[in-house]
């Protein structure tokens, strides 16, 4: 009988450890909440010799960046060998910072991910909500839960990179339990 209890204690304790790993990740809506956005994102460049991971990303960007044409949202398709990635000026080997803010209509739970090429890192409304670090085809991240306490604008901010090749940077969302679907450019603003 012992070993029954503690073998049934053991399961729902792992249950539990398991509902909270799972539970949604709440995001922090932006204080005081913006006006007067322009549509978009902004951006900044750096153009390193290589980069191969984002620590690489972020060292590129830390030693210097210039200003790129803003970003329409985060709906770039896989590119063809040769074409800029995103509004960049070059094809290969460019790192991104990424700075706007993110709209979400209503309160709710909902599931976002990213297809990128190469490396990203997201953050929105203060949570890791997208992460891929190394080099890949244009493919999904992880889709992550978030609790979205009420509708409004909420912080983003993308590091990213694409090495050779192609590149592709989407973001997609959907309320729990609904597939998920491109974000509209209408969904992102900048100061």
């Amino acid at each position: 009988m012992n070993k029954l209890m503690t073998g049934l204690a053991a399961t729902i304790l792992s249950l539990a450890a398991a509902a909270v790993v799972a539970a949604p990740l709440k995001l922090t809506p932006a204080n005081p909440q913006p006006k007067g956005l322009k549509s978009g994102l902004s951006v900044r460049y750096a153009y390193p010799n290589d980069v191969k991971t984002l620590r690489d990303a972020a060292k590129a960007l830390e030693a210097g960046s210039e200003r790129g044409p803003a970003l329409s949202g985060l709906d770039y398709r896989d590119s063809n060998r040769g074409e800029n990635v995103l509004t960049a000026k070059d094809h290969e080997m460019v790192a991104a910072d990424i700075r706007g803010y993110v709209r979400f209509d209503a309160p709710g739970i909902y599931t976002i991910d990213f297809l990128t090429n190469d490396g990203l890192r997201a953050v929105v409304g203060g949570k890791v909500v997208g992460k891929f670090d190394g080099r890949q085809t244009c493919q999904e991240t992880f889709a992550e839960e978030v609790e979205v306490p009420k509708a409004g604008w909420y912080p983003l901010q993308i590091t990213y990179f694409q090495r050779l090749n192609t590149a592709c940077l989407h973001m997609r969302m959907a309320p729990k339990g609904k597939r998920v679907t491109w974000m509209p450019n209408s969904a992102f603003g900048y100061r």
